[in-house]
């Protein structure tokens, strides 16, 4: 069958289940457990500053694990990768579950975060390289802003899974609800077949895998331009995350008010990235870059004007909207200038420079913040989408479907 013929044949409905049910499970149990860390570290004995630096251990083993992964991807394939990723993360929220009842389970915690953290970096990257070589270019931005999509859809899903399960189990609950959702999304991935990867992969192909100096060296042309929107972006969403419930905090709201507030702006994001995937395989990856960007950068700059419920939900709204219409961005874009050979390599290398920006746009806000007022911080934060605009207008190449470089 020919590369056109396999394109026209193939449907994103067909690898449905194996391409999209590990992750939507996976996230489920991320999700269940990210309100209860800070509570849990509390409990042990923690003070709010130690708490709030468990949680972001989660962040960090992700980000500084980025690399590693893509080593373990290449060595063990995607599909034992994952497997192997979603059941550590199960082992690990075990970990996290048990804390509670033995001496020193604050240091227990801790450890238990990093490697959520860890494993959700081999998860993400193995996932993502997984699909890239599996749904023909035509399909790729569909495919992996539905990947986005589906997991923005459990992280939503998964608080209130566990605090369903927390009324009868206490706070331990969360982390089995978490246990059950990686142990699920772990056999659900070593019982569904490999997907057949799409003609012109690089399987048949023979010779040493490039080094991953290597890659950095002969793709920094697009590390640092391409990536550089990337950085920006991911900054840019992490810091919406904190912004909103700071806002509504300064507008003396109570954390029902703050929490639906955060909740519609979610719905409204989980609601538009199959349209926005579709939309980038039809057009090109600039119809969504620079509009997404433009669009969150736009609220923010708008949320230090508002003064009322209405005013910050309004501002909220359109937040999500632009973060919506964003989902798989950041990795359709690793997809469509990553080699055929380095492929993970140069993943790993993407991701690490986009969880950096997401690790720094909060440090931003905090500094600008702590130096000016919040208003001023937010401000700052808007400026993140403007510039990711702006350098994603000068460097996507201008083409419908943009094949690997």
């Amino acid at each position: 069958m020919t590369a056109a013929q396999a394109t026209k044949a193939f449907s994103l409905r067909s690898i449905a289940v194996p391409a999209f049910g590990p992750a939507l499970l996976f996230c489920i149990g991320e999700g269940a457990v990210l309100p209860v860390v800070a509570l849990s570290a509390r409990d042990l004995g923690a003070s709010v500053a130690v708490a709030a630096l468990i949680v972001t251990l989660i962040g960090l083993g992700s980000w500084f694990f980025n690399l590693p992964a893509s080593l373990i991807t290449l060595k063990f394939g995607e599909r034992w990768s994952i497997v192997g990723a979603a059941a550590a993360g199960a082992l690990a929220l075990t970990a996290a579950a048990l804390s509670s009842a033995i001496p020193d389970g604050l240091w227990l915690l801790a450890a238990a975060m990093v490697v959520v953290g860890m494993a959700a970096s081999v998860f993400s990257l193995a996932r993502q390289k997984y699909l890239t070589e599996a749904v023909p270019v035509a399909f790729r931005a569909r495919a992996l802003s539905t990947l986005g999509g589906v997991s923005r859809i459990g992280i939503f899903i998964g608080p209130f899974v566990g605090a369903g399960v927390m009324q009868f189990a206490g706070i331990s609950g969360a982390y089995w609800v978490g246990v059950a959702g990686m142990a699920a999304a772990a056999i659900l991935s070593v019982t569904i077949p490999d997907l057949v990867s799409a003609p012109g992969s690089a399987d048949g192909q023979r010779g040493p895998e490039p080094t991953m100096r290597g890659i950095a060296v002969s793709h920094a042309g697009v590390f640092l331009t391409v990536g550089a929107g990337i950085l920006l972006l991911s900054a840019l969403r992490a810091s919406r995350q904190v912004v909103i419930p700071l806002w509504a905090d300064n507008l003396g709201m109570d954390a029902t008010h703050a929490s639906l507030i955060y909740g519609l702006s979610g719905a409204i994001d989980m609601l538009v990235f199959y349209p926005a995937g579709k939309l980038m395989d039809r057009k090109g990856r600039q119809w969504v870059a620079i509009p997404s960007t433009a669009i969150m950068g736009t609220a923010l700059m708008l949320i230090p004007l508002t003064g009322s419920f209405v005013g910050l939900l309004l501002a909220a709204l359109l937040i999500g909207f632009g973060n919506g219409i964003s989902s798989g961005l950041i990795m359709t874009l690793g997809a469509d200038f990553s080699p055929d050979r380095g492929r993970g390599q140069f993943l790993g290398l993407w991701r690490f420079i986009a969880d950096a920006g997401a690790t720094g746009g909060p440090v931003l806000l905090s500094g600008v913040t702590a130096a000016a007022s919040l208003g001023a911080g937010v401000w700052a934060t808007g400026v993140l989408g403007f510039a990711a605009a702006v350098v994603f207008a000068i460097t996507i190449p201008r083409l419908k479907h943009r094949r690997n470089y």
